[in-house]
């Protein structure tokens, strides 16, 4: 089954009605394809995170319709027939090794699908390959979850999210409170799941470089409206809008940028350090063959 997720004209409203009424989003309308790796960016406020809670119905439109595959989502849908879609789409929020509970790794990353109705053996067999997935083995099931260090306890918690067998991974600033070297790891293994198991990818981040190096479509959220959307190339590109609207760029697109003033040319522009070294390499070895001629 084919599971894009599409946004018609959706407001999401807080407490409507009341003196907290809070509108978070404004008339969304957009399409995350299947097989699509799609990052969300914006600043603090933007309504990122509303927006993720519409993907696998947590919240329903309070105007507009959300569609999950073949589900459509409005906001008289019953809750309780909305249990299906949270196995379709599964969400890892900000910090998910605070939500591990269980006293072995192999019952934390069973507890999902058994609740859904797997057997024992089944959800065994789905702890050991969903941590294998994550980079861990075997040795690990039977430990407790409490005693693993911080990057293997968010391990831990992604093969959980995993093991629902989603086929969309909504992830929400997923390496936030990781060195360097975890980030570059914890992004390397979604990209891997992303390549190999076919999963749709939807990341929000402040990370600008991980948009360029992984993503292939990017939304842009401003004060709850999408205001931009577009490949990483194409968003990118326009270093005058990034400006005014204070986001970020990434590291290597800013050098390109600094070069692009001293007069160097690029075709395509470089987002990420391989498109930089590859034309800096091309233009010096065109250099060197001019001056041995």
């Amino acid at each position: 089954m084919v599971v894009d997720i599409c946004f018609e004209h959706v407001d999401a409203i807080y407490q409507p009605g009341t003196p907290f009424e809070h509108q978070a989003l404004f008339d969304i309308n957009v399409t995350i394809k299947e097989g699509s790796y799609t990052a969300i960016i914006g600043h603090t406020g933007s309504g990122k995170s509303t927006f993720l809670q519409h993907l696998d119905a947590l919240l329903k439109p309070t105007r507009g319709k959300v569609f999950i595959g073949d589900r459509e989502i409005t906001p008289e849908t019953n809750n309780k027939n909305l249990k299906p879609i949270r196995k379709k789409v599964g969400i890892v929020f900000q910090f998910p090794e605070s939500q591990l509970f269980e006293e072995t790794v192999a019952k934390d990353i069973a507890f999902g699908p058994k609740n859904f109705g797997a057997t024992e053996s089944e959800a065994e067999a789905l702890a050991k390959r969903m941590l294998k997935l994550v980079g861990m083995d075997e040795s690990y099931l039977e430990r407790s979850p409490f005693d693993l260090s911080g990057g293997q306890m968010r391990r831990v918690a992604i093969a959980g999210v995993l093991a629902m067998e989603p086929e969309v991974l909504v992830l929400d600033e997923p390496t936030a409170g990781l060195d360097p070297q975890g980030r570059r790891e914890m992004m390397e293994m979604f990209a891997r799941l992303h390549r190999d198991q076919k999963i749709t990818v939807v990341l929000v981040t402040h990370q600008m470089e991980d948009v360029a190096d992984f993503a292939d479509r990017v939304i842009v959220l401003e004060d709850g409206r999408l205001v931009k959307e577009g490949t990483p190339r194409e968003i990118f590109s326009d270093v005058a809008w990034l400006r005014k609207k204070q986001l970020g760029m990434p590291q290597t697109r800013a050098f390109a940028e600094e070069l692009i003033q001293k007069g160097f040319t690029f075709s395509p522009l470089p987002l990420t350090p391989d498109e930089l070294a590859d034309q800096l390499a091309h233009r010096l070895k065109r250099g060197a063959d001019a001056g041995e001629r």
